[in-house]
Formats: structure tokens, C-alpha cells, sequence
């Protein structure tokens, strides 16, 4: 591979697919790894194009083999993706959660250390890193204290607190950004996935959605273009910070269900079921540490990425 080679574990997943078009665009050749146990070879299939610019490893980050995968492709940039995802699962099963998010995770770190990789950088959660916050604090700033209410949370920040040990003994260099509820195509609707890609795979389908709580839940949904972008930019700046990267906007679950109902004709009511325990009540980012370090903002309005959603379900037939 060349100088320019980077890694992107979690490739086939979502937003690793996305990030790994726009890197291959820009040039680079990319190594994704991943064990597709969430992530698809169809995510894939647009980058397939670029040839031998492309080369997908099957391997799990948990497995000590993975530093060999890495001395194998010299890799300059390491982008951190993989992970298990579902806040519930790793409820559920806190052992496989920690396994795959901090062992795992720390597998991919180390491994880049002792290959001297320029850069890692990780796909830290901003929707689960501050837990419940109160309303005056809100939009979050990154200097909000960190109090995760669920496993998956305590994994992904546990990984912070490793990266910056890192940084501290090491000079090693790494940049995480703390997402906030990221939407758009190729978002999985079945299952445990964001309520955007559900609603859209159930309006699609011509069948109900369900809204659990009285829907005036928020969340701060940003798109996947949008995410990627921030992470292009974080390659070159902002080293050893974390970034929040959100809309710094605030939607109820309600307000989210009836712009997707319109957009589809639809006029039915949803069905609202019972709250589910250790959910948010309410979510909000701040993104201006980004717009000043990383010179990042978002510029996909709610409307227009939900827009690409639909267009991108109804290619799938």
C-alpha cells in the first residue's frame, strides 16, 4: 500500500462506508476492517469502483492478529469506527459491550502506537457521553461533565480516558469526536438503529411507527455527509481534542415523525408505547468548539438530509 494508506475499522457499517467513499475520492488507499457483523458488503459497493485502491480485511479488532493486519498496510491515519453500537445490548450483555468497545478499541490503539501512526482518530458518542443533562446547560459544551447512564456509554468514555493516557506517556496523537444522533442512507431500519432510518422504513412500507413516550423527547440530529466531512478535517488539526459534532439543534421525536410523514403523503398518527427505561429526555449538542478549531459546521438542514433518506429507501425498493 502506499504512504497514504489509512485504516478504517467499522468500514462496512454506516458511516464508516461513507467516510470511506469520501477518503477514496480524496486519494487515499483504505484498508477497512471489519468483522460485518453489523456492517454489510452492499455498503461497500460504491467503492468498489476505485479498484485496488480498495481493500477490505475481514477481522474482528478484538483479535491480537489485528497488529498485524495493521503492519501489513503501514497505515498513516487510523479512523477508530468499529464498535458495538446498541445502548441496549450492552445492557443486556455489559461483558460483550466491554469486550468489543474497550478491549477492543484499546487492541486498535495500541497497535497503532507501535506502528507510529500519524493519527488516530475515534468515533467517540455524544448522545451517551454527558447522560442526562439539565436544560439550562444545554446545548452541551465538551467541557460538560461526563456522567454516561448506560454501559455502552462507561465503554466509550473509558476509551477516552485511554486515549488521553496515551497522549499524556506516549505524544500519541488522536482526535475523537463525540457524535451526536447521526442519520442518513444506508442507516439499517431494522432493529436497533436511529429512529430516522425506522420511520423511514416503516412509512415506506406503508406500516405504523411507533413513538415510545409522549414524543417530546429531543435529539440532535446530524447528517452522515456532514459527520464525515468532520472527520476529513480532523486529520489535519485539532490533535488531542474532543469535538462535539452535532447540529447543535434540538427535534422532538414528534416533530421528526410528521416532517417524514409529510415528506410521504402520510397522515396517520403513530402509536405511542410505553418509555423505555434509561432513555434521554432531551438532547443537545454544542458544535462551536468544532466551528473554531475544526472549521466544521453542518450544512445539510434537517429537511434536505431527510430528503436523501427517502430517496435512498425508495432506490432500495
Amino acid at each position: 500500500m502506499s504512504s497514504d494508506t489509512v485504516v478504517v475499522t467499522g468500514g462496512a457499517g454506516f458511516i464508516g462506508s461513507h467516510l470511506v467513499d469520501r477518503l477514496l475520492e480524496h486519494g487515499f488507499d483504505v484498508v477497512v476492517v471489519d468483522d460485518f457483523s453489523s456492517g454489510s458488503v452492499a455498503n461497500l459497493e460504491a467503492a468498489t469502483r476505485f479498484g485496488s485502491q480498495l481493500k477490505v480485511m475481514r477481522q474482528d479488532i478484538t483479535d491480537p492478529t489485528l497488529v498485524e493486519v495493521f503492519e501489513n498496510v503501514s497505515p498513516r491515519f487510523v479512523f477508530h469506527l468499529a464498535a458495538q453500537s446498541d445502548v441496549r445490548r450492552s445492557m443486556a450483555d455489559p461483558v460483550l459491550d466491554a469486550s468489543v468497545n474497550i478491549l477492543g478499541s484499546l487492541n486498535v490503539i495500541e497497535s497503532s502506537r507501535r506502528l507510529g501512526v500519524e493519527r488516530l482518530v475515534y468515533a467517540a458518542s455524544g448522545g451517551t457521553l454527558y447522560g442526562e443533562p439539565s436544560l439550562a446547560s444545554l446545548p452541551l459544551k465538551e467541557t460538560a461533565e461526563h456522567r454516561p447512564l448506560s454501559n455502552y456509554g462507561v465503554s466509550k468514555k473509558a476509551v477516552l480516558d485511554y486515549l488521553t493516557v496515551y497522549r499524556e506517556v506516549y505524544g500519541f496523537a488522536f482526535v475523537a469526536l463525540a457524535l451526536a444522533n447521526v442519520y442518513g442512507p444506508r442507516q439499517d431500519p431494522h432493529g436497533e438503529s436511529g429512529v430516522v432510518s425506522i420511520f423511514a422504513g416503516n412509512l415506506a412500507a406503508r406500516e405504523h411507527c411507533v413513538i415510545y413516550g409522549d414524543g417530546e423527547q429531543t435529539r440532535d440530529f446530524v447528517f452522515v455527509g456532514d459527520v464525515v466531512e468532520a472527520f476529513l478535517r480532523a486529520m489535519n488539526t485539532g490533535a488531542g481534542e474532543v469535538f462535539n459534532i452535532s447540529s447543535s439543534t434540538e427535534t422532538s421525536v414528534n416533530t421528526l415523525y410528521w416532517e417524514m410523514a409529510k415528506l410521504y403523503g402520510a397522515i396517520e398518527e403513530p402509536t405511542y408505547l410505553p418509555g423505555r427505561p434509561g432513555e434521554l429526555r432531551r438532547s443537545c449538542l454544542s458544535n462551536s468548539k468544532a466551528r473554531e478549531i475544526l472549521s466544521w459546521q453542518p450544512s445539510f438542514a434537517l429537511a434536505e438530509g431527510l430528503s436523501k433518506v427517502i430517496e435512498w429507501v425508495g432506490s432500495k425498493g
